[in-house]
């Protein structure tokens, strides 16, 4: 089953951190995703530009609005995902939990199976 990790966490929080602690983070993050994708089962990550790069398109009965930035306003944002191919949701779990202990920002991680519609490529 291949399984997104949503991370969510406050944007604010996270921009202000140094260059030095943003690298620390990120090189802590790539360990535990190189342990993943040398095992063949790390799908595509992302870390996403701040909302005040985002574009919103939302429709409302017949009418479609494109809106600058995030559409809702909330304390956490998305701030990135991973895909990760797990037997089952305990693994997901597990994976989730060691991006938790790697990442000093207070947030959460939504772990969601994913039905592919038109997969890129056959696996992971």
């Amino acid at each position: 089953m291949i399984y997104a990790v949503l991370c969510y966490a406050s944007e604010d929080a996270v921009a202000a951190w140094s260059k030095e602690k943003d690298d620390e983070v990120i090189a802590n993050l790539v360990a535990i995703q190189k342990r993943y994708a040398q095992a063949g089962r790390l799908g595509p990550v992302a870390r996403l530009l701040p909302t005040t790069a985002a574009t919103t398109l939302r429709k409302t009965g017949n009418e479609t609005l494109i809106l600058d930035g995030p559409f809702a306003e909330t304390k956490e944002q998305l701030l990135g995902f991973y895909t990760i191919d797990c037997a089952n949701l305990d693994e997901a779990v597990a994976f989730a939990r060691e991006l938790s202990e790697a990442n000093p920002a207070s947030g959460s991680y939504e772990i969601r199976p994913v039905g592919l519609l038109n997969p890129v490529a056959p696996t992971l």
